[in-house]
């Protein structure tokens, strides 16, 4: 038995929320030699990914899959480790109050 590790990445076409979703191909035979593959995700068995993923951001099941590696080409799809910090500048309106 084999396994191998795939990242496949993900994008809604409602949203067009980009995600990876890490799963784990085994490559086994059965008695009589035939070849076949079982996908788990987080160990469990689980389907094959396939355009109809659900979107973790929106519910969306209208989702695109993209070629293995992709997202390490385009590294500006994924999103940013941590957001930037808020500014601390108050806030003031430009419109004064009521003079009463």
């Amino acid at each position: 038995m084999e396994e191998t590790r795939r990242s496949v990445p993900f994008e809604c076409r409602s949203c067009w929320h980009v995600w990876q979703e890490d799963y784990t191909v085994r490559h086994e035979e059965d008695d009589h030699g035939n070849a076949g593959e079982v996908w788990l995700r987080g160990g469990l068995p689980a389907p094959p990914p396939s355009s109809g993923a659900v979107c973790p951001q929106c519910g969306c099941q209208q989702s695109t899959t993209f070629p293995d590696g992709y997202l390490s080409h385009h590294p500006e799809l994924t999103a940013q480790a941590e957001p930037g910090a808020p500014d601390a500048t108050p806030l003031l309106s430009p419109v004064r109050g009521p003079l009463y």
